[in-house]
Parts: C-alpha cells; sequence; structure tokens
C-alpha cells in the first residue's frame, strides 16, 4: 500500500465527515487507507460514521493521551509506505495526492512534506511554511502581531516563499505533514512529551538535524477550518505556551543558554498577556 492516512479526532464529528468524503471524492489513482484514532470524545456521535464509511478503519483510544500519542499509536497500525498526518478539520478540494507522493518519490533525504492551507475564507494560512523558532523570530511572533502580513520577510513565518510555490523550508504544520512511515519509526514519532502543540515543529526540526529536506508543496491547497475541537480558554493557553517551553528546553536550555533565557522570558510575558485578555 502506498498511502495511510492518519487522522486523531477529538469531538467533531461533523468535521469529520466532511474530511472523509473529501479523501473519497478527491484521492484517485493512489492504493490508501484511512486510520482515524477517536481520542476519547466526550460525544460518542463519531460512531454513527463507522457504518457510513465501512472502508475506514476505526479505533476508540481507552484514554486522551494528547495528539502525539494517539497518532503514533495509528502510525504502528499502518501498512502503507507513506503516512499522512491529517486533521479531522481539513478537506482536500482536488485530485492532486498521486503528484504529491510522485514529487516525495524524486527527492533525495526527502523528510516531511507540507501543503498550502487555507481557512473557510480562502485565506492562506501562515503556518504552512515556517522557520525554526529561535530568539529573533520568536520575538516577533509573540510580540509583533501582524508580522505574517510582510509579504517578503523571512521570519518566523517563511513570507519569502510564494503561496503556490514549491520550496524547502524547515516547518510545516502537523494539520497535513506527509512523510514515509519507516522514516517516522526511525526518528520515533511525534514526541510524546508534547500534549496537543509543538510536536510538528519538533519533528520537523528533528529532521533537518539528521540531514533530512522538508518540503512545502504550495501547487495544492487544502482547507482547514482551524479550532473548531479547542476552546480558547486557560487549558489552552497552558497547552500552548507549555509546549514552547518544552522545545525550547529540549533544543536551547544546553546548546544556547542565554537564547533560553530570553525565549524563556517571552513566552512567559506573552502567556501572562494572554490570561489577561481573557477576563
Amino acid at each position: 500500500m502506498r498511502l495511510s492516512i492518519i487522522i486523531v479526532n477529538y469531538n467533531v464529528t461533523h468535521l469529520l465527515r466532511n474530511c472523509l468524503n473529501s479523501i473519497q471524492q478527491y484521492i484517485s489513482n493512489v492504493d490508501y487507507e484511512v486510520i482515524v484514532m477517536d481520542n476519547l470524545s466526550p460525544d460518542d456521535s463519531w460512531k454513527v460514521l463507522i457504518d457510513e464509511f465501512s472502508w475506514v478503519k476505526f479505533i476508540e483510544n481507552t484514554a486522551n493521551e494528547g495528539f502525539a500519542k494517539a497518532n503514533n499509536k495509528a502510525v504502528d497500525l499502518a501498512s502503507g509506505e507513506y503516512i499522512l498526518l491529517l486533521n479531522p478539520d481539513t478537506a482536500f478540494e482536488e485530485d492532486s495526492m498521486k503528484e504529491i507522493l510522485d514529487f516525495a518519490d524524486a527527492q533525495s533525504n526527502f523528510g516531511c512534506l507540507g501543503v498550502r492551507l487555507h481557512d473557510l475564507e480562502g485565506k492562506f494560512l501562515p503556518e504552512s511554511k515556517r522557520s525554526v523558532p529561535d530568539v529573533f523570530n520568536s520575538f516577533e511572533k509573540l510580540f509583533t502581531p501582524f508580522s505574517s502580513k510582510n509579504k517578503s520577510k523571512k521570519g518566523y513565518y517563511r513570507n519569502d516563499i510564494a503561496e503556490n510555490n514549491i520550496a524547502e523550508v524547515d516547518v510545516i504544520t502537523g494539520a497535513f505533514m506527509l512523510m514515509k512511515k519507516n522514516l517516522y519509526l526511525e526518528i520515533e514519532g511525534l514526541d510524546e512529551t508534547y500534549f496537543m502543540y509543538g510536536e510538528d515543529i519538533d519533528l520537523c526540526y528533528t529532521l533537518l538535524r539528521k540531514g533530512y529536506k522538508n518540503w512545502y508543496f504550495g501547487k495544492s491547497s487544502v482547507l482547514h477550518i482551524k479550532g473548531e475541537s479547542t476552546v480558547k480558554d486557560k487549558k489552552y493557553l497552558e497547552n500552548f505556551y507549555g509546549a514552547m517551553q518544552i522545545f525550547i528546553q529540549k533544543y536551547y536550555k544546553k546548546q544556547n543558554p542565554v537564547q533560553y533565557q530570553f525565549l524563556k522570558l517571552g513566552l512567559k510575558v506573552r502567556h501572562f498577556i494572554a490570561m489577561l485578555q481573557l477576563k
């Protein structure tokens, strides 16, 4: 089998149905399977999809252990040469999967690949192509809300790369992440220290450090309806900023302690500001 599509679901049955319909409609000329791991959703309405999509392998997780662990469990069961980590709040809009896989086949030292993501209004999502966080681009991201609007600057977001181009990048998003299964297993998958957020950045950076190349494939677009399964509350902020703290501690604390202290302070300040804005 050429491709295994891995979807971790949490309480978004209506979006998961749309995602699965789009896969069925737009992926052709590719031998693929779909594995859906439900991460102990409070709402068990997703079970109605089992009969509706009998060609999908549904798995009910016994605990919500986080996004990384759920994906890793599903990948262990996958049969494909390639795996595609795909969010349930995404939808295919064109038949480009074979072209994407053929492109991946042609690359030497292929790490992972992401595509052009856009929201319901058609607006490009800049997290589709990013740099590895460092002290400079992280401060820009944290304290300059409109930094992503600079259309030509290379910062945390790779605005120097046109939306529809194909280019090497440092980081893509876990909402759509393609890589070879054997490589995923070789690097031990997503780091399960992260409960949610940050694990995609970590995986991309791990690949770069091992000499692999990560790609942004802007010729293909996928809809991403962000945040439907996430309430922007205190717990969300703790998960988000906690994930960034895990990343900088893992990669900067020993290797670059000065950058680590600046990044640690910046994250604490931005987290504090975000908490105030909730009130």
